[in-house]
């Protein structure tokens, strides 16, 4: 397992058992889990947008050039 793979276990198992210390059931983590799996998947859909927008655009248009009419 990688050095990045480790940390991502070690924070999501300490953000779980802080959860449950605080006194969340099981069912209202995974809400929250659920949750937070909305926000990753519709931040990725946002950047594929803004990835296609930027490949449809004029090149000089995104470097701060506008044409003259």
């Amino acid at each position: 397992m990688s050095t990045d793979q480790k940390g991502t276990r070690i924070l999501a198992r300490t953000f779980f058992n802080q959860l449950r210390a605080s006194g969340y059931t099981p069912h209202q983590v995974i809400g929250i889990a659920t949750e937070l799996l909305e926000l990753v998947t519709t931040d990725l859909k946002e950047g594929d947008k803004a990835v296609a927008a930027q490949s449809t655009q004029a090149p000089d248009a995104g470097a701060g050039f506008q044409q003259r009419a």
